[in-house]
Order: structure tokens, then C-alpha cells, then sequence
């Protein structure tokens, strides 16, 4: 059962500079189904935001209606000023994406697609060009394989550099880390730092908590379609100590996952 938290009404942009990227009243339905139910929520410049939820919460429906994918029945999107309902391309121009599974043209090399991407962006890159942006990922000496010639971890990297490659304002991660080992995972972390560092601001969904909490400024936590609470995770925790529901699951010191539990439930969602 969704609780609305006394602290949901919260949503400030903690980093420098407004909002670039504005969600305001989303509501999206699938017939009679109302998966996204009044969704508000914004993202500052230079800040990565974490959407948690668990399964079925709306986390994928409003990441959709975000990237252009499907039309709400009510609600707008702002993308950098640009309503991305009005003017879906040029809103798409400052979204860079990445699903959680990628597929590429199988025929074509890895330095290949990186340039055709860069290229269907507007960014005209060179054979060295190329090399030089997957040296930056570990990749260059892969340049001649195929994508699904290369690792979880290689492909992650690949797919994160080309939602990047036209240094996009808002950067869209849908799951960035998910099936990766340890190493793979950090080598992620360390460049949707580099990209917030580059002056671009992160919207990610992952089911770890380790992650959000190690990589997040703020969460924004959905369940049912509707918000549930947002803040720092060090916020959530502080917040949330003391409640009953934390204290039955906490472990010792309450954590990010006790929180999210405690408010979302421990039923299994499918």
C-alpha cells in the first residue's frame, strides 16, 4: 500500500544553475491502468537523480514519456526550457540515452558506430577521432570488433559513450550497471561522474542501493505511479531512522534499502 511521505511534497534542485529538466503532473494510463499518476519532479544542472521504485512503480512509463517514446494523457515535460511535448526534436537534442540493452548494427565495427551515431547527432568525427573518444573508455584496441563481440562491462561503456557522444545536457540511464561485476560497475560510476563533471546532469533507474546511494545526489522514489518521497540518501535515512518500519528491518545503522523497503513494501512485484 503507497504512504505518501510527509517530506514527498519536497523537490529542490540542489545544484547550481535551475532546472534543466522539468516533470510536472505526468500522468500516463495503458487503457483502463494508470501507471504514472501525477508524477512531479525536477533535475538541476550539473546533478544526478536516482528514480526508484520497485517493479511495475512507473519508473519505465515516465522515462518513456521523458525520451519522446510515448505521450501522456496529461502533464508536461520541460527539457532545457523546451517543451518536449510541443517540440519532441528539439527536446531530443539535449537528451543523450541509454537503455538497458542496447542493440547495434551487427555488420558494422565499433569505431564504425560510434561515428554513425556521432554523425546522426550532428558531431562529425573522424577515423582518429574515433579511437581518441574509445581510448577514453578502454576500448580502443576493440575498434575493429563487434558489439556483441565485446563484454557486459565493454558494452555498457560503449553504449553510456554514445548517448554521450553529442555532450547532451541530460543524460537518460536506464538499469547503466545492471549485470555487471564489481570492477565493471565502478569503471560505470566513475563515468556518469565524468559526465556530471562535464557540466551534464544524470537520470537513472537501478535496483541497487548501493548504487543510489553511492552515486546520487537525490532520489526520487515512485511506487503505484505515484511520488513517495524525494532528498539526498543521507535526507531519506536521517528522515526515515526512526520510523518503525526502518527500525524492524535495519540491520544496525538504517540504510538507503531499509528506507526504500520500509516506504515501497516487501511484497514481490513482478
Amino acid at each position: 500500500m503507497w504512504n505518501a511521505d510527509p517530506g514527498s511534497g519536497e523537490d529542490m534542485v540542489t545544484q547550481g544553475g535551475g532546472a534543466v529538466l522539468e516533470v510536472e503532473g505526468l500522468v500516463v494510463k495503458y487503457g483502463a491502468r494508470t501507471a504514472v499518476d501525477g508524477v512531479t519532479f525536477q533535475i538541476g544542472r550539473g546533478e544526478i537523480v536516482g528514480l526508484l521504485g520497485p517493479n511495475g512503480a512507473g519508473k519505465t512509463s515516465t522515462l518513456s514519456v521523458i525520451e519522446g517514446l510515448r505521450i501522456p494523457v496529461a502533464g508536461r515535460v520541460t527539457v532545457n526550457g523546451v517543451d518536449a511535448l510541443k517540440d519532441p526534436v528539439g527536446a531530443r537534442a539535449d537528451l543523450g540515452v541509454q537503455l538497458q540493452s542496447s542493440g547495434f548494427q551487427p555488420e558494422l565495427s565499433i569505431e564504425q558506430i560510434v561515428r554513425l551515431y556521432a554523425g546522426l547527432y550532428g558531431v562529425p568525427l573522424t577515423h582518429q577521432g574515433a579511437l581518441d573518444a574509445l581510448n577514453e573508455i578502454g576500448l580502443e584496441r576493440e575498434a575493429g570488433k563487434r558489439f556483441k563481440g565485446l563484454s557486459g562491462g565493454q558494452q555498457q561503456r560503449l553504449s553510456l559513450l554514445i548517448a554521450s557522444v553529442h555532450d547532451p545536457l541530460i543524460l537518460l540511464l536506464d538499469e547503466p550497471t545492471s549485470g555487471l561485476d564489481p570492477q565493471s560497475r565502478r569503471s560505470l560510476w566513475a563515468r556518469i561522474e565524468k559526465s556530471r563533471r562535464d557540466g551534464g546532469s544524470i537520470l537513472l533507474t537501478t535496483h541497487s542501493m548501493e548504487e543510489a546511494q553511492a552515486v546520487c545526489d537525490r532520489i526520487v522514489i515512485i511506487d503505484h505511479g505515484r511520488l513517495v518521497t524525494t532528498g539526498s540518501p543521507a535526507e531519506l535515512i536521517d528522515r526515515h531512522r526512526s520510523d518503525p518500519r526502518v527500525l524492524e528491518l535495519a540491520h544496525g545503522e538504517p540504510t538507503l534499502e531499509d528506507v526504500f523497503i520500509a516506504l515501497t513494501g516487501s511484497d514481490f512485484r513482478d
